[in-house]
């Protein structure tokens, strides 16, 4: 291949600040809490919130911790306020899992898996063109 033939794209840099925060050795299976964070993936901050505080399970605890202390760092390192923020990524990835034994039935042991998770959010402002 010759060097003419090659061609590159060419973005425009983007401009929007990203803000994030993490949480890690949450005590929550990632399994139970992905499907809260694909709703609340690519929101308004604001929105974001309102849903996770209204939401009535117990689950939504960790993840709304870890979306306000990302709104916090925003406001800290820039002064950007919540309405000029979407929640640009989160993820829930798997953390260490604790095993242990209990008793079983005729004097067997039963293995026990307890997971835990790690949680990311990553935040940005909005581009309002």
């Amino acid at each position: 291949m010759d060097k003419a033939s090659k061609t590159t794209k060419k973005t425009a840099p983007d401009t929007a600040e990203q803000f994030g925060a993490i949480a890690r050795f949450v005590k929550y299976s990632p399994y139970k809490l992905r499907p809260i964070a694909d709703v609340v993936r690519g929101k308004d901050v604001n929105y974001a919130l309102q849903w996770l505080t209204t939401y009535k399970t117990q689950r939504v605890g960790p993840i709304k911790k870890v979306l306000e202390s990302a709104v916090a760092n925003a406001k800290d390192l820039q002064n950007i306020e919540p309405a000029g923020l979407v929640v640009k990524d989160i993820r829930v990835d798997q953390g260490p899992i604790r095993k242990y034994f209990k008793p079983g039935a005729q004097g067997r042991a039963k293995p026990q898996r307890k997971r835990m998770c790690h949680i990311s959010v990553t935040l940005q402002t909005k581009n309002d063109k």
